[in-house]
């Protein structure tokens, strides 16, 4: 039960995070509204990607796996990014799914040193995409003076 409220709000964040993709173009992507930092492409591979990414490292992938595993992600257009975020989800949502509640309470360890457990994991999940849609919003609004004027909550 716990996990299903936790997917809805993650749902909530990859809708919001579609729309702002459905009011941008290819050129948008290659906006770097800080020089030296990601740009919009750049932001929206990593939010795309989070759901897989943070799994492996909640399943105590290590540095050189996760390294490997980047180096194997490419979503450079719209659509790549929009078919990445929403495949990922899925999987994500489907392997939470059938972990059974002592799963759940299992703790792992990143290759860091963070251990929590796997219920832990999917909030820290949460909160990531969160963060990182409100990074974008920020960068689209202030930066590039292209606000998407969508509802970011329900």
């Amino acid at each position: 039960m716990y996990c299903k409220s936790v997917f809805h709000q993650i749902e909530v964040a990859v809708n919001t995070i579609i729309k702002i993709l459905n009011n941008l173009n290819e050129e948008d992507l290659k906006e770097r509204p800080t020089p030296d930092k990601q740009s919009i492409g750049e932001l929206l591979e990593h939010i795309a990607v989070i759901f897989e990414a943070d799994w492996r490292i909640s399943n105590e992938a290590s540095e050189e796996e996760m390294i490997s595993f980047y180096s194997g992600v490419s979503y450079q257009t719209l659509d790549s990014i929009t078919e990445g975020l929403t495949t990922n989800f899925r999987a994500l949502k489907e392997k939470y799914l059938n972990l059974s509640a002592e799963e759940l309470m299992e703790t792992t360890t990143s290759y860091w040193g963070l251990t929590y457990t796997r219920y832990e994991w999917l909030l820290e999940i949460l909160a990531h995409v969160y963060h990182h849609r409100g990074q974008l919003h920020s960068m689209l609004v202030h930066c590039c003076e292209k606000d998407p004027k969508i509802l970011m909550f329900e």
